[in-house]
């Protein structure tokens, strides 16, 4: 008893170290096409699930709208590697929060929350591309195997291994915990997100637009918004974070034109649409 209780503080020590490297190399027992699997079955929970995801109904045209900036990045960036393995889906979820996620296989979700929060178009964009660029660098499944790589060896070691597939179907949708990014897949994400736009007729810098939006409404009420909590808790933004992305558009040489496809007039048509 007492040997096994040994192995199994030390397997767990093993396991605490293993997670940190495999985070910190990027490992990812994934495939490709498991992203795709994964992404298709949340996909499908979320559709099935109105109250807590309430996808737009009856506003085609804010669909289409949303899903175009999306196509528009996609077929513009040469950058995008998986534009013809991922199936790449752009949803519109009807709710007041202020935030965007995306799961594994490029399943984007645009919360209207976030489209009425924002000023332009040019600062949509830019988040559509971070969240593209989570699905390209494949960070959720990079932290699902950092988790289930060790818990499945855990679990062979002590006789008790349930469907690993079942536990990652559970937990990702509970509060989709796993959506919660760290500070270098957000820095990683905001870096390639400038240079998908550099492709298009949007300001490359673009996302700056958003981060501006968030520090001045803390500045004015004085703390965190409620509606910003969620979008904070998922996507950190601290200013290391804020100031990467203006190092990266002067390392990149990209002359600062902030009115570059703002689009102002076609964007609030389409905010005067939302419910």
């Amino acid at each position: 008893m007492k040997n096994k209780i040994f192995y199994i503080f030390i397997i767990f020590s093993l396991s605490l170290v293993s997670v940190s490297l495999l985070q910190s190399c990027g490992a990812n027992i994934f495939s490709e096409s498991d992203d795709v699997s994964i992404g298709r079955d949340i996909d499908k929970q979320i559709k099935n699930d109105p109250r807590q995801f309430p996808l737009l109904q009856g506003r085609p045209e804010v669909n289409n709208y949303v899903s175009n900036l999306g196509k528009t990045i996609l077929n513009s960036s040469p950058l995008i590697q998986y534009k013809k393995v991922f199936p790449y889906e752009f949803q519109v979820i009807n709710d007041t929060i202020v935030n965007a996620f995306c799961t594994p296989g490029g399943f984007i979700y645009i919360y209207t929350g976030l489209i009425k929060f924002l000023d332009n178009e040019a600062a949509l964009a830019g988040v559509i591309g971070h969240e593209i660029a989570h699905a390209e660098r494949r960070h959720m499944t990079q932290r699902l195997t950092a988790h289930y790589g060790i818990s499945s060896v855990l679990g062979l070691i002590l006789g008790n291994n349930p469907g690993i597939g079942a536990q990652i179907a559970a937990n990702l949708f509970v509060g989709l915990g796993f959506l919660a990014n760290s500070r270098s897949d957000e820095i990683e994400a905001d870096n390639y997100s400038i240079r998908y736009l550099t492709s298009t007729g949007w300001y490359p810098g673009a996302i700056v637009f958003f981060f501006d939006k968030i520090r001045e409404k803390q500045k004015r009420d004085g703390t965190t918004p409620g509606g910003l909590e969620r979008l904070l808790s998922t996507h950190p933004l601290p200013q290391d974070r804020i100031d990467n992305v203006k190092q990266q558009l002067t390392k990149l040489k990209i002359n600062p034109d902030p009115t570059k496809g703002l689009n102002l007039t076609e964007y609030q048509r389409i905010k005067s649409m939302l419910p």
